[in-house]
């Protein structure tokens, strides 16, 4: 069972056929969605809805759907991916008019507290491609320091940034 985690704005839930429309409205959106691999066509959207639902079946970890407690709005994603021969990340997303709001901060201390008290997880790391400026900022908000450089399988090298053990939980 996917649990949900509450924070004093947000809910995090389990990502199911109720998100899809979120979804699309991100990846399909070229700019929201450029730092994530986006645009996406309509059945890359569904599969990647379906990847991350089966993440917990396979890895007893993934995403949570970002939603807002005020009006059950859905506004982005926050967990952990891993793809096949890469390391395990914190992960987010936020849908356009929702950024600059905190929620991605805000999601993202709840998942990682969950991480260190329920996984029972050592360390939570999470990088980003090199150009993507907000990720990177926002990671440096939430204490993270760069604990090495990778290259990874798609030829790319990325900074891997770990949170500040002394701010552990966030």
């Amino acid at each position: 069972m996917i649990p949900t985690i509450e924070t004093t704005r947000l809910r995090l839930i389990p990502p199911s056929v109720h998100s899809i429309a979120m979804y699309e409205e991100f990846y399909m959106d070229a700019e929201a969605s450029s730092m994530y691999g986006g645009p996406l066509g309509i059945e890359q959207v569904w599969a990647r809805l379906k990847a991350d639902l089966g993440s917990w079946h396979l890895l007893g970890f993934g995403i949570w759907v970002v939603q807002l407690k005020s009006d059950n709005r859905l506004l982005g994603t926050c967990g952990y991916w891993q793809g096949r021969d890469w390391p395990r990340e914190l992960t987010w997303w936020i849908l356009p008019e929702a950024r600059g709001k905190g929620i991605a901060t805000e999601a993202s201390q709840a998942v990682i507290l969950h991480a260190y008290n329920e996984f029972k997880w050592n360390t939570v790391e999470t990088y980003m491609n090199d150009e993507n400026v907000a990720a990177r900022a926002l990671v440096e908000k939430l204490g993270g320091t760069i604990a090495r450089r990778q290259t990874f399988n798609d030829g790319k090298s990325r900074d891997i940034y770990c949170p500040n053990q002394s701010s552990k939980p966030l």
